[in-house]
């Protein structure tokens, strides 16, 4: 089959596009899937890179990839829930850049739903809602949002929204309008952060999340008036120094049986309109060390989808 296969840590060029690698072969209880469409996420080239050992531990040779949606192809001992011909959206176990892959949790796959957009809903909704769960926060409260216009941000802007929580979310200048379409009060990122964001919500802020990093830690315990009581309202999915400043930073995702469950009502609400994922670019998947060059950029505006 054709796969994505990388032997090192290094930068994109240590990805390998092979068209002769061994189809998986699904244990007891797995399924194995014929892969539609692949998401890109940042955490894929952190794991090239192998900054992120401690969540993904690595085994090489390694395909990358987490989210993926397709059609269920083979069935392993013991499953009564799948079919063979299921349209799936999920996680992987073995790698999503290639034409199969071993599912881990999924959901069905609403047939209003594009495979693009599909793919990409997985790890950015399962990630917004858990960080969103870990801050408590609940519906009459302010949420800041550092980051609100990428994949996660968005996602969990409107989730938020959706909950009765106020968001103000920083974005660059030219996402400002996008924000406002998804309900957040829109503030730009830089020097004098904190003022904005209280000019925009001067009873104070509730909670932090913190989707961008790029040092704004300190801002975060700033805005909720400093000391530990703050830090327990903060949390941060991009900042690595999150534990020299107290606060938590979440990498791992939840109980499957959780996620499996948010996971299919973000499908429906996709489905149905109600919760988007901006798409930036489909790609073939042979090209792939472009899509997670442009991922490391920090300058793609919503996600990039890899095709088989």
């Amino acid at each position: 089959m054709e796969a994505i296969v990388y032997e090192e840590f290094g930068g994109p060029e240590v990805l390998r596009h092979e068209a002769g690698v061994a189809k998986p072969e699904p244990g007891p209880g797995e399924v194995r899937v014929k892969v539609a469409a692949v998401g890109v996420n940042p955490v894929d080239w952190k794991r090239r890179r192998g900054w992120v050992e401690a969540f993904y531990p690595t085994t090489f040779p390694a395909v990358p990839g987490l989210e993926f949606a397709g059609t269920v192809d083979a069935l392993g001992e013991g499953v009564t829930d799948l079919a063979v011909g299921d349209e799936v959206l999920g996680w992987t176990k073995t790698g999503a850049y290639a034409e199969y892959a071993i599912a881990g949790t999924v959901a069905p796959k609403p047939a209003g739903l594009s495979w693009e957009a599909a793919a990409s809903l997985p790890v950015a909704g399962e990630t917004a809602q858990r960080v969103l769960d870990l801050l408590r926060v609940r519906e009459g409260e302010t949420l800041f949002l550092h980051g609100a216009a990428g994949v996660v941000g968005s996602v969990a802007v409107q989730l938020a929204v959706a909950a009765g929580i106020t968001v103000i979310g920083s974005a660059s200048e030219s996402n400002h309008a996008y924000l406002r379409e998804l309900g957040a009060i829109p503030v730009a990122y830089g020097d004098g952060l904190a003022d904005r964001v209280r000019a925009a919500a001067p009873e104070g802020v509730d909670a932090v999340f913190d989707a961008a990093g790029h040092g704004v830690l300190p801002v975060a315990v700033e805005l909720l008036g400093g000391g530990d009581a703050a830090k327990e309202r903060i949390v941060t999915i991009a900042a690595t120094d999150a534990e020299e400043h107290g606060i938590v930073f979440s990498g791992v995702t939840g109980d499957p049986d959780d996620v499996r469950r948010g996971l299919v009502a973000q499908a429906r609400l996709a489905a149905e309109g109600a919760l988007k994922v901006r798409l930036a670019e489909t790609l073939p998947l042979k090209e792939a060390a472009r899509a997670q060059e442009a991922s490391e950029s920090g300058h793609v505006r919503g996600k990039i989808v890899l095709i088989p």
